[in-house]
């Protein structure tokens, strides 16, 4: 299965909501539609990013490609609901490296 990684910074908290709802809401989006194989938190230049690898089921390059992009602005848009977001990277897997999709 083809494995693709999302990076999105976050920029600040919405008012209400505890830290650990902006992950909780990345999962919560993003296995709506795949497997999440892992999910971390780090800083990217100073600024705190969600970093998370799901799985696209095979079906055709560009089509998978396709399919991670808009599961990764769906994913984007409901950690908007609690969170100020940044920048959004989606990246494939190919050969060992990561490279953006």
């Amino acid at each position: 299965m083809p494995s693709f990684q999302t990076r999105l910074k976050i920029t600040g908290l919405k008012p209400g909501n505890p830290p650990e709802a902006v992950m909780a809401a990345a999962v919560e989006a993003l296995e709506t539609r795949h497997h999440v194989e892992s999910n971390q938190l780090g800083i990217a230049g100073g600024v705190p990013q969600l970093n998370l690898r799901f799985l696209v089921e095979p079906t055709g390059y560009n089509v998978e490609n396709q399919q991670a992009r808009e599961s990764a602005a769906m994913m984007r848009d409901a950690v908007e609901r609690v969170a100020l977001t940044g920048s959004l990277m989606v990246l494939r897997r190919k050969r060992g490296r990561w490279a953006p999709v």
